[in-house]
């Protein structure tokens, strides 16, 4: 796991080795254990190729050290993430002749392009993003994993290509312009997160998930490798017993293998049935006790520390526990937002940050549960899905507009989820449902807030392209190339590498999700608090308060900060002179929003949280707006 960061120049935009160092180093967090840097010149001497790499030593730690070269000096290889199943390649192509000097996972990948080149992209069971440079070909070659799980920016400006796993130091590259987006300002409000590939800087993009880009004589040309099998499969599996049986075995594979490491390791435990399972497995698989570790409040209702220690007690874990104050919060919460180089989506993002820099100082690597949601159907949206067809079939549009709509939009602070299940019921447009779900605002409250009309197309219709005629289906598809990729897991990466902490994810495997694509509905949605297989797997593992327990999700009290210790914060942000976002949006309308939270008539507290770290995010980027 690491930092990577290079750069294509034309000749009269040439860098030097200093300027390489300075920007690559940027992410010493993503690698505190070592860097690298390589400068070269194309053959026909047009073009300047820079790579630099942050170590993070968790594989081969004495001989993986990047960028690395193949043997024979025709690759170049700067690589930030894991190939799992990088010891069953390596056998594989040394039976096909291949040569290997050292035990890590990046010569595998460097030697598994040069006998599949594109292929073998497909071949991976990872998390990666990488650039590699094919002298013999003079071509760079640029990816990222199937579902995203590593981030990878690119930048063009001006005879420049810039990429790296992080935005600061694309935007401190000597020159460049930090234009801000106003189309991914509509987006953010729609959405609470700017749906790829686009990016709040005009000039950055994200290379999306399952694809990789070919750069050559001045040139890049995109394709899509990976396209989630959610979309392609048909639901065959009639039996539960069989389905049971066939997640137990993909998903302890897809633990052991995640398990292969040079470094200690352990990992996040929140209560809840996903990262129990992991648990669980674990120690099925190892031969010492299981770190682990816990983030909780001083608030009760807002604590699962209650329910992690039941299961460290259950399985003997080492078991470690954070508490987040207000004022500790505070105190990362810029960080976070410069690390992610974008505003914070979630208040979760801050204690995973906290949490990730405690966990650094006895362990280097993390297994956790993101994904299992989106793979599973574990959300109530999820189950909602499941029977809006017949609600809007049932309720004419027209009555639903004048009478549910304004019920909805009327109920008190304590009912923000009733709120949100009844406007998403009646929405028909599947587009606009996916952004209620999350909570952000409305077209209409968007232009209100904006005051000016917005195009509410997404930037990228791949998300919502599925043809799949089960509602379930197509939002469990936008979840996997939409809500997980730029949000949640780049939660997952920024705010874990922010403290130095890899993460690994076994239930955003691809051969597990290709099980999983298999599954009926029912066994996805079915029962109480969904994920129908996995809880009927770990029934006879896990302790019955956890398999039976619903879905609570990890939730920080900021809407209670807001009317107490972030009070003044809050009117900072949004309501003072000093406010660079209220030169951009309503006035009148932020105003309106943090007074009805402050007096309790309306639980504004996910848009209120989104505005104030865009507000953060302009301070801090010095963006120009």
């Amino acid at each position: 796991m690491c930092g990577i960061f290079g750069w294509v120049l034309g000749a009269a935009k040439r860098q030097d080795h200093e300027t390489l160092v300075s920007l690559t180093d940027l992410m010493s967090h993503r690698g505190p254990d070592g860097s690298g840097y390589w400068l070269h010149e194309t053959s026909d001497a047009r073009f300047q190729i820079g790579f630099g790499h942050r170590r993070l030593s968790i594989i081969d730690i004495s001989g993986g050290a990047q960028p690395m070269s193949s043997y024979d000096g025709r690759f170049i290889l700067t690589f930030n993430g894991e190939i799992y199943n990088y010891i069953e390649l390596r056998q594989e192509l040394i039976a096909r002749g291949h040569h290997f000097h050292t035990n890590s996972d990046t010569e595998v990948l460097i030697e598994a392009y040069r006998a599949w080149e594109l292929d073998a992209v497909r071949r991976f069971r990872g998390m990666f993003s990488f650039a590699l440079w094919d002298e013999a070909e003079q071509r760079l070659i640029l990816a990222r994993d199937a579902f995203g799980k590593k981030p990878l920016f690119l930048a063009e400006q001006q005879g420049v290509l810039l990429f790296g796993s992080e935005i600061e130091p694309l935007v401190r590259f000597p020159g460049f312009n930090r234009v801000f987006d106003y189309d991914a300002l509509g987006h953010f409000l729609l959405n609470r997160y700017v749906p790829g590939p686009p990016t709040f800087f005009r000039a950055v993009k994200k290379l999306p998930p399952g694809h990789f880009t070919v750069w050559q004589s001045g040139t890049l040309k995109t394709t899509r490798y990976f396209t989630p099998p959610i979309a392609t499969t048909m639901p065959e599996i009639k039996s539960l017993d069989d389905a049971i049986r066939l997640f137990e075995e993909t998903f302890d594979e897809a633990v052991r293998i995640r398990m292969r490491s040079d470094a200690p390791f352990g990992a996040y435990l929140s209560g809840g049935i996903d990262s129990s399972a992991i648990v669980a497995t674990m120690v099925r698989h190892s031969i010492e006790p299981v770190r682990t570790f816990s983030v909780g409040f001083r608030e009760a209702e807002y604590s699962e520390l209650d329910h992690a220690r039941v299961i460290a007690s259950r399985f003997r874990t080492i078991h470690n526990e954070l508490f987040v104050e207000p004022s500790a919060f505070m105190e990362h919460w810029s960080t976070a937002v410069l690390r992610r180089g974008a505003p914070v989506s979630e208040a979760s993002d801050v204690p995973i940050f906290m949490l990730s820099e405690m966990a650094s100082r006895s362990v280097k690597m993390v297994l956790t549960g993101e994904g299992a949601d989106e793979l599973m159907g574990g959300y109530p949206k999820h189950r909602a899905e499941r029977w809006i067809g017949l609600y809007q079939w049932l309720m004419p549009h027209l009555l639903h507009e004048r009478l549910i709509y304004p019920l909805a939009r009327s109920l008190p602070y304590g009912m923000r989820r009733v709120k949100i299940l009844a406007l998403a019921a009646g929405e028909r447009d599947f587009v606009n449902r996916m952004r209620v779900w999350f909570g952000g605002l409305s077209v209409g409250e968007s232009e209100a807030m904006l005051g000016r009309l917005l195009s509410a197309t997404p930037p990228d219709l791949f998300p919502f392209s599925s043809q799949i005629q089960s509602s379930l289906r197509r939002t469990l598809f936008f979840d996997q190339t939409s809500w997980l990729p730029d949000n949640l897991l780049e939660r997952g990466d920024r705010m874990m590498m922010a403290g130095s902490i890899e993460g690994r994810m076994p239930f955003m495997d691809t051969a597990l999700a290709s099980v999983v694509s298999r599954f009926p509905d029912e066994f996805l949605t079915g029962g109480k608090g969904g994920k129908t297989v996995l809880r009927a797997a770990m029934d006879k593992i896990l302790p019955p308060e956890i398999v039976r327990r619903k879905k609570v999700g990890f939730h920080v009290p900021v809407g209670e900060w807001f009317k107490g210790p972030y009070r003044d914060l809050l009117r900072d942000m949004l309501a003072s002179e000093r406010s660079n976002l209220a030169r951009l949006v309503s006035g009148p309308k932020l105003n309106s929003l943090v007074t009805e939270h402050l007096n309790g008539r309306q639980n504004h507290e996910r848009i209120l949280w989104s505005l104030i770290n865009l507000e953060m995010f302009l301070r801090t980027f010095r963006v120009a707006t």
